[in-house]
């Protein structure tokens, strides 16, 4: 990505945490994009904002419980995600 974009995107970020009344989160633009374009490529284009929502769910929910940061639970969820991803491939994201 450009700075431009970079800047862009953290800016989008910062406002619509700020907008939920979520602004002293912190978003991993990085790896939801990483993860985005992993899940695109591997099952197909339309399961990665799908992926991200459920995966920003269920990372929700971890933190939500006290046992782990933001961070962690990113980290572990994401993980699964692409875990799931790469087994369940489809023909048509393997293009």
């Amino acid at each position: 990505m450009t700075d431009q974009t970079d800047e862009i995107l953290q800016a989008w970020a910062d406002s619509l945490l700020a907008e939920l009344d979520q602004g002293d989160s912190t978003v991993d633009i990085e790896g939801v994009l990483g993860l985005a374009g992993t899940v695109a490529h591997a099952v197909v284009r339309p399961a990665a904002p799908l992926t991200t929502y459920i995966v920003g769910y269920a990372v929700g929910r971890l933190v939500e419980r006290g046992e782990v940061t933001d961070d962690e639970a990113f980290a572990t969820v994401a993980a699964a995600a692409r875990r799931l991803a790469a087994e369940t491939a489809s023909p048509e994201g393997q293009q």
